[in-house]
């Protein structure tokens, strides 16, 4: 690991010290990327992985060890019960705090994640609508009574331009605009994200890589996660509370562990529907990010050279010394 003395750059040599945002699917070495520029521009890592909120969820989400952080400072690693349920919300608010911190220290903030809403939280002017769980309990008794297409006309009533974007049968997203059209008085538009960075200095760098490379490099993860004792960590957690964690326990590979540690999966099972379920993932990941136009791709594969491709990209040239 490079000194900070011997590091190649640093927040106040930079004309507009950069906000950067290392995205893109599971498993195209985001992390280590991130770390890297850290190393040369000085900066700092935070998290937009929502599992790697989570204590004790170390394997299974591919959390960067002490030894890979290369004693570089990382930010909202751990820092949720097993128990908990992650809100964006709450995420926006304590990655912008973060964000602030570092840029206070003369540091560059590097976010770094796959978790395409937590980026966007952090990143974007979006303006999250409060909760309200009694209202949003009436609205699904009464969704369960009277069925999603009475709330759908009473929502074309009230908020015609979100009862034209939901579905007739999409009961969630019907009581959820339902609900912060009572709570807020205001359409449920109001609130939909829009691609304007708060910070006009923020750059997003992408990492993409072959379909056939990202399929194998997947294989070898979750492999690799077994070999290294993903069961041995969801027994565990389980201990502390795993069972009871709404989104912990749905994680992919904590939620087919927890079938193999109950008799209803074997482990080959397991491991081939956590591969399954993570080439899943990795579409979804790869169609939001992509639709993000701002968005400045990489090929993950170039090796050596990655680094210099994104400092190209953040705009700065630093010369190795």
């Amino acid at each position: 690991m490079d000194s900070p003395a011997a590091r190649t750059g640093t927040a106040e040599e930079l004309p507009h010290a950069p906000l950067i945002a290392v995205v893109g699917a599971t498993a195209t070495g985001k992390s280590d990327l991130a770390v890297t520029l850290a190393e040369r521009l000085d900066g700092e890592v935070i998290n937009a992985d929502a599992l790697q909120l989570y204590r004790g969820m170390d394997i299974g989400t591919a959390k960067v060890t002490q030894d890979e952080q290369r004693g570089i400072p990382h930010h909202l690693l751990d820092v949720l019960d097993i128990t908990d349920e992650a809100s964006v919300s709450a995420y926006q608010r304590q990655s912008r705090a973060v964000i602030t911190a570092i840029r206070e220290r003369g540091r560059v903030p590097i976010l770094v994640g796959g978790s395409g809403l937590y980026v966007r939280a952090a990143l974007d002017d979006i303006d999250f609508p409060p909760t309200d769980p009694a209202v949003r309990s009436r609205l699904e008794e009464r969704a369960v009574h009277e069925g999603p297409e009475a709330l759908h006309h009473e929502l074309a009533a009230t908020d015609p331009g979100a009862a034209r974007t939901i579905g007739v049968h999409d009961t969630r997203r019907i009581v959820r605009a339902l609900e912060v059209g009572e709570l807020t008085g205001r359409p449920f538009a109001a609130f939909l994200p829009k691609p304007i960075h708060l910070d006009p200095h923020t750059v997003q760098l992408g990492l993409r890589l072959e379909r056939p490379q990202l399929h194998e490099r997947i294989a070898l993860r979750v492999h690799r996660m077994v070999d290294q004792g993903l069961l041995e960590e969801i027994r565990g957690l389980r201990e502390q509370g795993l069972d009871r964690g709404l989104t912990a326990r749905r994680a992919i590979g904590y939620e087919q562990g927890l079938a193999v540690l109950d008799g209803t999966m074997s482990c080959e099972q397991a491991i081939e529907a956590t591969i399954v379920g993570t080439r899943r993932l990795v579409r979804k990941q790869d169609t939001w990010f992509r639709r993000d136009q701002r968005v400045q791709w990489l090929d993950a594969a170039a090796g050596d050279e990655l680094i210099e491709h994104a400092l190209a990209r953040i705009g700065t040239r630093f010369t190795m010394q």
